[in-house]
């Protein structure tokens, strides 16, 4: 399979590189401007359109969407939240998800059992709400949702959609503290990614294949 993965040059988007090519598939990984990976700035409109150009008739099995930004963690509900971060999470965590779906579109119909995989967070579960991080946790929850639509929509075109919780990751977003290394997410991650299909579309589950709330 010829998979590509956005956000692959740290954390759980590297560990997902290294570890879906242990299993055999070829891997494009992409980042704004890493040496060896594909360019890709979810922030830019015109990237993803410019990257699928690039890619040319490269039938593409699976889409894995892990860029992603976290950047409200201090903000003070009375002070904080400005709109320019808003604008700036919202670009990265779902607009850019769109464009990049929307881009490769032509590269996954290619394929014969094609898969896209949305790396959200159980943050952005109402049922986990905590009111903090409103940002980062609307956003993800908008990602869910996204991702949730898309499965409907594209079901029809034989594209399987799933959204995943990714666990807490030792990486610079989740910090040193959390519970899993980004090894243990990805191989968790490759797992899910195996496992998705048609039947399971729209699925919203943990890296470890538990059905989360939303």
């Amino acid at each position: 399979m010829t998979l590509l993965i956005t956000g692959a040059n740290r954390g759980i988007g590297a560990a997902l590189c290294k570890t879906l090519k242990t299993r055999g598939h070829e891997v494009l990984g992409t980042a704004r401007n890493t040496p060896g990976l594909l360019p890709l700035d979810v922030r830019d409109p015109a990237s993803p359109a410019a990257l699928a150009g690039q890619l040319g008739d490269t039938a593409l099995d699976g889409l894995i969407c892990n860029a992603g930004i976290f950047l409200d963690r201090p903000e003070q509900l009375d002070t904080g939240y400005p709109p320019e971060m808003w604008a700036e999470m919202f670009a990265v965590n779902v607009t850019g998800v769109f464009l990049t779906v929307q881009a490769m579109l032509p590269l996954l119909e290619r394929a014969t059992t094609p898969k896209i995989m949305i790396i959200s967070s159980q943050m952005g579960a109402n049922a986990l709400a905590k009111g903090n991080a409103l940002i980062y946790r609307t956003s993800k929850a908008a990602a869910l949702n996204l991702g949730s639509n898309l499965a409907v929509a594209l079901k029809p075109r034989g594209i399987a959609v799933g959204i995943y919780h990714p666990g807490w990751v030792t990486t610079d977003m989740g910090g040193s503290g959390a519970d899993l290394s980004p090894e243990q997410s990805a191989e968790g991650l490759a797992e899910r990614f195996d496992a998705l299909n048609l039947d399971a579309t729209g699925c919203f589950e943990t890296w470890d294949g538990r059905p989360h709330p939303y």
